[in-house]
């Protein structure tokens, strides 16, 4: 009796060691860049998704956060690892290419603009600063700079985040736009914020 319980102690304890490289790794800790010198863009919700999912880094799920009725996202939606933004949460990317992948997916990408916006909660005494990163695959640059977005992609783009703010009963103000230049200073910016944490 005495050898089964050690044959079954060993195999638990060997059980819990797989489990545990088992689980995927905390996306939320993986750098910023990668050996290419491509910004990392973790997929939250891809694109055509009416499900607006989160990350949880502690539990490293991706949950359900709310519905978006009527409106699916335009394009792959998700987070810059290794960042932290003003609201606390890691910088909000999205990545226009005309497919879409999956939660969890990583896409090398470039940079090529930033939304700047406030965001304005239900009982928040202030607006806070929420800008979305716009980039695009590395494996397909294009449009290639904000000058290669149409005025009227950027103006579907800043309607779907009224829309998605609307519904998360949050009052959204476009502040402006900002090209690659800005959009990489945001990322250096969220990456120092995140390392001082």
């Amino acid at each position: 009796m005495g050898n089964l319980l050690r044959v079954a102690g060993e195999l638990r304890a060997w059980g819990t060691r797989r489990a545990k490289h088992a689980l995927m790794e905390n996306l939320i800790e993986l750098s910023s860049w990668d050996e290419e010198g491509n910004l990392r863009v973790v997929v939250e919700a891809p694109k055509g998704s009416q499900a607006k999912l989160h990350y949880r880094p502690r539990s490293r799920t991706f949950e359900l956060q709310r519905l978006l009725p009527g409106s699916g996202y335009p394009y792959d939606w998700g987070f810059v690892p290794g960042t932290r933004a003003e609201d606390g949460d890691p910088l909000d990317a999205m990545v226009m290419y005309d497919g879409h992948t999956f939660p969890g997916v990583v896409i090398p990408s470039v940079p090529i603009a930033i939304l700047n916006l406030s965001e304005l909660k239900p009982g928040a005494p202030k607006p806070q600063r929420n800008d979305r990163l716009i980039t695009v695959p590395a494996a397909q640059p294009t449009p290639a700079s904000l000058a290669e977005l149409d005025s009227r992609t950027r103006d579907q783009l800043e309607q779907f985040f009224k829309v998605a703010g609307e519904l998360a009963k949050k009052e959204v103000t476009i502040l402006g736009w900002g090209d690659a230049s800005e959009a990489r200073s945001a990322v250096e910016k969220a990456e120092a914020a995140y390392r001082a944490r």
